[in-house]
């Protein structure tokens, strides 16, 4: 009979108008609930009256059920016993309606033995009431045992052909939520097919949920094919990032889909289980070591400092805002040229700032006149410059233009530091100012020459209140605007291909965040006139690079998605130098920034090549622009590019 109740109800949930369906209101949950304490008084009804023993006088049958019905029902209301998702109840649900029945009885049996003290008279029968209060119990309970077993059986059923074959990496209570949520989440998206355990190694077969857990005594990829699976979700939060990264590493390899899921405790939504569901990012791959920094030095200089940031919009100039907002500077100026990415950030920001001021000014760090103003008003302490033009293709076009950013803007903001006394100038440059080979990378060590000169120029002068200019020199940075990563991500949500200028490029990586918290160690630790260089890690070819990214994405490379060389582009090295070759290095407390021993030119010369060069360039003739800085910078040597010609003995 179980049996046939049980398949006619499946039937009929399987049908399409049941299919429509989603989550009942909580008032129709209501309802059935006290519809089903009205059952259960019918059934104690004729249970106590088929009984041949002697009752005692109460109201009648009807007004004693009736008050059973509004005490548990308000008792409902109280405990809110309607508010889950019935297919998707828990132990929890089940302990709601035990307390919720168990007040509502003691409520009526206190009611009861009340009205036989002030009226002498019981007005309920207390047998009846306890009779109730089992068989609603019980009836409520099994209601929604029945339901979320049909539907948990119903959506097995569902064609599992249809859903993504994963195997669970874990076997531990976050794991098994993980698979409960899946198996009752509609529509389903994943089928789960087995759990994999890595800690235990015995033979004995056990399961969870009539699934099989797996010993972890193979490869990933071994087990994943011996279950026909697709994809792996990671449960497993016992992990280290080592482990994990092998394990990501060789489920894509293999062309297998991997996801991580938080603790359930962390879930965003209860009931919608995929959209916790995350892919690897590219910067989750990334084998590197945190970063230790000496905060107390940090703070210690910037608490209660004021702060300039140039570029601050962008992604460099806006992570290192939200670091130094994190040591309660007193005011922190961010300066951009770019007017909306500035409003975004402000009204970001205004939102985290607490006590600490923000000031947001639009400026173009080529105009000498505009920016005095500033420092005029602000009077900063620390400045941090990130702003500048870094597209090496787009340099290599319009020279003029990298000498006023690069050069000239960072010429201003240093003469402009040194006139109001600013603490501390970081610049913030790049590795291809080392050997370099395009115009941008050539603009920067033009920069590094000037501060670095003008910082050993003031110190020989011997005056007692000096800026400090300090360099900082990194590689690529995961995720900045007009980096691969978020090109690659646009070529493969557009189906490919993804354009790779050589198969043997290689690149340093590091994260934004990796980036900007080094710069504020080195601009912590600099005494002026150092260029710090950051330990970026192995480098990665960036062929490697792309087809992580393509298989993270879903994808198999160059069958789904296809890789296409384009060849080097003008200005563009096979790879990048954190030295050049007669550079030495210092180390330093922190093991990832060390100091890079350079000598420093006279100040005058640079100075004055520098003046000459921005007569060049407001000629706008490419050609002597760049004549002109590779004399300023004898080892800049072009390749890929018109400029070869220059280059020629």
């Amino acid at each position: 009979m179980r049996d046939f109740v049980f398949k006619f109800l499946s039937k009929i949930i399987s049908t399409k108008r049941f299919q429509s369906i989603g989550y009942l209101p909580r008032w129709i949950i209501f309802a059935i609930d006290v519809f089903i304490v009205l059952m259960a008084c019918v059934i104690t009804q004729i249970i106590v009256y088929s009984l041949n023993v002697k009752l005692y006088t109460t109201i009648s049958p009807v007004s004693q059920y009736g008050i059973v019905i509004f005490i548990n029902a308000l008792s409902f209301r109280v405990f809110k016993t309607y508010s889950g998702i019935i297919r998707h109840s828990t132990f929890i649900d089940g302990v709601k309606l035990l307390v919720a029945t168990t007040s509502s009885y003691l409520t009526l049996m206190v009611f009861n033995f009340g009205s036989h003290l002030v009226i002498k008279d019981r007005l309920l029968l207390s047998t009846g009431l306890f009779i109730t209060y089992v068989i609603s119990f019980l009836l409520l309970f099994l209601f929604r045992i029945l339901v979320k077993n049909i539907f948990e059986t119903y959506l097995q059923v569902t064609d599992t052909n249809q859903l993504l074959k994963a195997v669970i990496y874990g076997a531990d209570a976050n794991a098994i939520s993980v698979a409960n949520a899946l198996k009752t989440e509609k529509p389903a998206r994943f089928n789960v097919v087995a759990f994999v355990n890595k800690f235990q190694h015995d033979k004995t077969s056990k399961s969870i949920l009539n699934l099989p857990i797996i010993n972890q005594t193979k490869g990933i990829h071994v087990i994943l094919k011996s279950v026909n699976a697709e994809a792996l979700i990671i449960a497993e939060k016992s992990l280290t990032k080592e482990e994990t990264i092998k394990l990501v590493e060789e489920c894509l390899e293999y062309n297998f889909k991997v996801f991580t899921v938080p603790l359930i405790t962390d879930w965003e939504d209860q009931n919608q289980i995929s959209n916790q569901l995350k892919n690897f990012a590219i910067e989750d791959l990334l084998d590197r070591k945190p970063i230790v920094l000496d905060n107390n030095k940090i703070s210690d200089q910037i608490k209660g400092k004021r702060v300039m940031i140039t570029g601050g919009a962008g992604s460099i100039g806006s992570e290192i805002v939200r670091q130094v907002l994190k040591f309660n500077p007193y005011k922190i100026i961010i300066l951009d040229q770019a007017e909306s990415p500035l409003h975004s950030l402000h009204l970001e920001i205004s939102e985290l700032s607490g006590k600490v001021k923000i000031r947001t000014v639009l400026a173009d760090i080529r105009d000498y006149s505009a920016l005095e103003l500033v420092f005029d008003k602000y009077k900063p302490d620390f400045v941090y410059h990130a702003a500048a033009y870094k597209h090496v293709p787009l340099m290599e076009e319009n020279p003029p233009q990298a000498i006023y950013t690069n050069v000239l803007g960072t010429k201003n903001l240093a003469d402009l530091s040194n006139k109001y006394l600013v603490e501390k100038f970081v610049l913030i440059s790049t590795d291809k100012a080392v050997n370099p080979s395009s115009v941008m990378g050539a603009s920067k060590r033009i920069a590094e020459k000037y501060v670095q000169s003008l910082n050993y120029h003031l110190i020989n002068s011997k005056k007692k209140h000096t800026t400090k200019f300090i360099t900082t020199r990194f590689g690529n940075v995961l995720g900045s605007n007009g980096s691969i990563v978020p090109l690659f991500t646009k070529q493969i949500q557009e189906g490919g291909p993804i354009t790779i200028t050589h198969p043997e490029i290689i690149r340093y990586f590091m994260t934004i965040p990796e980036a900007c918290q080094l710069v504020l160690e080195a601009g912590a630790m600099g005494n002026g006139g150092e260029i710090y260089i950051f330990d970026m890690g192995e480098p990665v070819k960036i062929l490697d690079l792309a087809k992580k990214m393509i298989r993270l994405a879903g994808f198999i490379p160059d069958k789904e998605i296809q890789i296409k060389i384009i060849g080097l582009r003008p200005g563009e090295k096979l790879f990048e130098e954190l030295l050049n070759d007669t550079s030495k290095t210092l180390p330093t407390h922190n093991t990832k920034i060390m100091i890079a021993q350079d000598s420093w030119d006279d100040f005058e010369e640079v100075k004055e090549s520098i003046i000459e060069l921005a007569a060049i360039a407001k000629k706008y003739s490419s050609l002597d622009v760049v004549a002109q800085m590779k004399k300023i910078v004898p080892e800049f040597k072009s390749m890929n590019s018109e400029y070869q010609t220059l280059d020629i003995d």
